[in-house]
């Protein structure tokens, strides 16, 4: 029996209110555990293979996917199993930490737009520009390393923040991108799971730090940075998905799912060359190859 999932439920809407109480973690749509959904993804997996070579010979679209959450939410795990089995001629990764000396001197955007994928590729951010509404939101003292001419404290700062970002992305749709933005919400008892197995396992102690543990303590403060994140950058141009992540299985399918029914609503094939310039490298071919003999 087939198992149907329903994407539209994880994505949101333009204008609405965000509540992530309102959205379970924990939840894995109708699968029952990550067995019964192996299959799906390998055929997601498999789908998308092949999509992306579509994609990649058309040279028509650039493909941006980004990756939101908080620590230990499944970011890396994402692109490892989903991601990773795609060309990667064709495939960037980047991801993001605390800006330079050389990238303050900049806006805040600057960072991000030369990491931007060509047309053909699929350029994905772990962790991206959203950073500037979240961790600088949590800790506002960050905004004043920008040296920006205005006061962050002001009214309306994050909202103009926000719009900046969406004109952003809507200027990039108008040039041919696709964007697609994901938010991996890990429930806190999750998290504490996964950061304590990051202490005591060796092989997974390089992947935590201090500041990891510190930041766990502004976990709801977080939450609330999100929920006005998501109600505020869901354009009709480029929207938010909500992947349940406390099961990393069913993030990894949620995404596979969305990428594929993205990529084949695009109706993508393989160039063809004119009949005309066909039968030139026809001749040009066959001639040289009787000529050889």
């Amino acid at each position: 029996m087939n198992k149907i999932l329903k994407i539209g439920d994880y994505k949101i809407k333009q204008s609405h209110k965000v509540r992530l109480s309102d959205y379970d973690p924990a939840d894995t749509g109708p699968f029952k555990d990550r067995q019964e959904a192996l299959s799906k993804l390998a055929l997601d997996i498999e789908k998308l293979i092949e999509l992306q070579e579509k994609f990649y010979a058309s040279n028509r679209f650039s493909l941006l996917i980004i990756l939101q959450g908080m620590d230990s939410a499944g970011k890396d795990s994402l692109i490892k199993h989903v991601l990773s089995g795609l060309n990667p001629q064709g495939v960037e990764v980047h991801s993001f930490k605390q800006p330079s000396a050389e990238e303050l001197e900049h806006d805040f955007l600057w960072r991000y737009v030369r990491k931007l994928p060509s047309k053909g590729r699929i350029g994905i951010f772990n962790r991206s520009y959203y950073e500037e509404v979240l961790v600088c939101r949590v800790h506002p003292e960050l905004i004043k390393k920008e040296n920006l001419p205005q006061d962050h404290y002001k009214e309306k700062f994050w909202e103009k923040r926000f719009e900046t970002i969406n004109q952003f992305e809507r200027y990039l749709v108008e040039n041919g991108f696709l964007i697609v933005k994901f938010f991996l919400h890990l429930s806190k008892k999750e998290q504490d799971k996964r950061l304590a197995e990051r202490i005591e396992r060796e092989d997974k102690q390089w992947k935590i730090s201090l500041s990891d543990l510190l930041e766990r303590e502004h976990f709801k403060d977080y939450l609330l940075a999100y929920e006005q994140m998501l109600e505020h950058t869901t354009t009709s141009e480029s929207c938010w998905y909500i992947l349940p992540a406390d099961h990393k299985w069913y993030s990894q399918l949620l995404a596979a799912s969305i990428l594929v029914e993205l990529m084949e609503g695009l109706k993508l094939d393989y160039p063809r060359l004119k009949e005309e310039e066909k039968e030139k490298l026809k001749a040009l071919f066959y001639g040289k190859s009787r000529s050889q003999h």
